[in-house]
Parts: C-alpha cells; sequence; structure tokens
C-alpha cells in the first residue's frame, strides 16, 4: 500500500504523481488498478454526485458511507477522506472525532482539513492520524471569500506561504493548493519538504489532483483549471438513448439476451 512515506520520497527524488477522486466502489477499483496512488473521497461529492449547489451540504454521516465503499475498492492506493463544512470548525475536539470516525468507520487512511487548522492538525497527527492541508481556494469558505476565485495575488502570496509552512509545522504530510498563481504555487512547492499538490495551481507543484468527473467528462461543464480527458457523458447518453429506442421498437431482447 502507498504510504505517506512514499509521498515524502517521491518529494525528494523529483518523482511526480496524480491523485483523483473517487466516491464509490467501481470507480475506486478502476483507479486503484489504473495506478493512482492517492485516492481522495471529496466533499466534492456534493456537486458531482449527490446535486447540491456546492460542498457546504455535505454531512459526515454522508462521507462516511462514500469513503466506506471506495475502502472497499482499492488493494494499493492511499485512502484520504475529506473533513466536511462544520466537522472540525466547531471545536477541536469534535474535529479530532469525525476524523477518528472517517479512518474507524470510512476505513480512510488519512484525512483532508481545510484551512490552517494548526492545532487540531498537530493534535491528530499525535494520536497517529495523517493530515492532508488544503489552503488557497478552500471550497467550504466559498462564501467568505466571495466566491470560486484565484488566491493568493499580489500581497496574499506571503500570508499563502506562510500558511503552507506553518501547516507542514504542524504536522500535515501534504498540502493541497487550490487556485492560485502558478508562481506562487511553484515557490511554495520549492519551500517545503512535503509534497504539494495542485489544482490550478500551475505546473510547479510535486502532484496534480483532478475531480474524476472532470476529467472523465461526465458533468455538463468543465471548470477552467480541469482538463477533459474523455466524454462519457456523451457515451452514456448515446448509450441509453439506443437502449430505449430499441425497447420502443422490440429491438431488445432479442434472441441473444432471452432464456429459451
Amino acid at each position: 500500500m502507498i504510504t505517506i512515506h512514499d509521498l515524502r520520497k517521491w518529494k525528494s527524488e523529483g518523482t511526480r504523481w496524480a491523485m483523483l477522486t473517487a466516491y464509490d466502489f467501481p470507480t475506486a477499483q478502476i483507479l486503484d488498478r489504473a495506478g493512482v496512488p492517492v485516492v481522495l473521497v471529496g466533499d466534492s461529492v456534493g456537486r458531482n454526485v449527490l446535486g447540491y449547489p456546492n460542498e457546504l451540504p455535505v454531512t459526515m454521516d454522508e462521507m462516511l458511507h462514500h469513503t466506506r465503499a471506495v475502502s472497499r475498492g482499492v488493494e494499493r492506493a492511499m485512502v484520504v477522506g475529506d473533513m466536511p463544512f462544520m466537522s472540525f470548525q466547531a471545536s477541536t475536539d469534535e474535529g479530532v472525532r469525525n476524523a477518528g470516525r472517517l479512518i474507524k468507520e470510512g476505513g480512510a487512511h488519512a484525512v483532508k482539513i481545510e484551512g490552517p487548522q494548526l492545532d487540531l492538525i498537530h493534535r491528530l497527527v499525535d494520536i497517529g492520524i495523517p493530515v492532508m492541508a488544503h489552503i488557497g481556494l478552500t471550497p467550504q469558505s466559498v462564501y467568505g471569500l466571495g466566491g470560486y476565485k484565484v488566491q493568493g495575488r499580489g500581497e496574499a502570496a506571503q500570508k499563502m506561504f506562510d500558511q503552507a509552512t506553518n501547516l507542514e509545522k504542524a504536522g500535515a504530510f501534504a498540502i493541497v493548493l487550490e487556485a492560485m498563481p502558478s508562481d506562487l504555487g511553484a515557490e511554495i512547492s520549492k519551500g517545503l519538504h512535503i509534497p504539494t499538490i495542485g489544482i490550478g495551481a500551475g505546473a510547479g507543484t510535486d502532484a496534480q489532483v483532478l475531480v474524476i468527473h472532470d476529467l472523465l467528462g461526465i458533468n455538463e461543464t468543465t471548470p477552467k483549471l480541469a482538463k477533459k480527458y474523455a466524454d462519457l457523458r456523451g457515451v452514456m447518453t448515446e448509450a441509453v438513448t439506443t437502449f430505449v429506442h430499441d425497447v420502443e421498437t422490440g429491438a431488445f431482447p432479442d434472441t441473444e439476451h432471452s432464456y429459451s
């Protein structure tokens, strides 16, 4: 199984790697067997699977449900479970309990936490729960940020760099850098001993992450920071349309798909 030690080694060797989201068993199987080393069960499940307008409505129970499904589908990859909105912000104790649930009940190998939650990360690392940090555009703070906007421009760049440094000191084993200028993403990556995972942060990070629905072209639209590698929405639509037509015309089922 891939561990945090492998990721740190890859950082020192200059080896780049990929992370993708998964929310169900078959997708997790596919990613694992395709060689994806880290699978994130993101709170992006809200927009991509559950039909929510953003990540904020996602609950701990929903994250546990999807994390369990993904954990059953992997053999080699590290599974990182996302801490949803208000599962850790109210108190450090509550954050510890919920992180423990993602590991104990969800089967995750690590948790991801948005924002500079230094005390919580320190406590989790102390009790043996690996933490992936996340700064820049943090979707759980979308209202406070005024929308899905690039972060870390101008004078805010130093604050972002300091956040990353402090998160490393607190014990985070990796940091997601989302929606920030490419030069800042590269500068943070060079300044840390732990790996950085970019999404809309340029090519200078140690790894890259995408939402699987964006990569496969399942969603109606693809964000600017993502790349569509396939058009499964079109493939699925064509297949379903053909099935409906075959049923309506009597072409399905035929003798090959019927019991004699």
